[in-house]
């Protein structure tokens, strides 16, 4: 294995840790939001570029490896290929959702979710009439 084999794989799992060290930081926030059923838009499109760049960072470390330790064929090529891709797709959504909300200073966007009750039918909590 070449120098710029192991600072790559360094550089590719440093990334990963810190984006699940992220991740699990904030689990706390999203679950409590979910339970509360409103999200902040922001936060939930960090979350999911947070989530793709680990997915990426794994598929990296997956294509550095297999190439430093010579392990290649046209098969797992092609595998590697379509999944960096989808890892492409992802972050790169992420950063685009990311930067259209900063560009319009958006921050404060949140995502309302439909509470069910317990007997299984969606609360009404704005249903537009007033009793009085």
């Amino acid at each position: 294995m070449h120098t710029i084999d192991m600072i790559l794989l360094s550089l590719y799992f440093i990334g990963a840790i810190c984006s699940i060290y992220i991740i699990f930081a904030h689990r706390e926030y999203f679950r409590g939001r979910f339970k509360a059923g409103v999200v902040n838009l922001f936060m939930v499109a960090m979350l999911f570029f947070l989530v793709a760049y680990a997915f990426k960072m794994g598929v990296a470390i997956w294509m550095r490896l297999s190439t430093a330790l010579s392990v290649q064929d046209a098969v797992l090529k092609s595998f590697q290929t379509y999944t960096w891709t989808i890892a492409m797709f992802g972050t790169t959504a992420g950063l685009v959702i990311l930067s259209i909300l900063t560009y319009t200073k958006r921050y404060d966007l949140f995502v309302y979710l439909r509470k069910i009750d317990k007997k299984g039918e969606p609360d009404d909590v704005d249903s537009g009439t007033s009793e009085g």
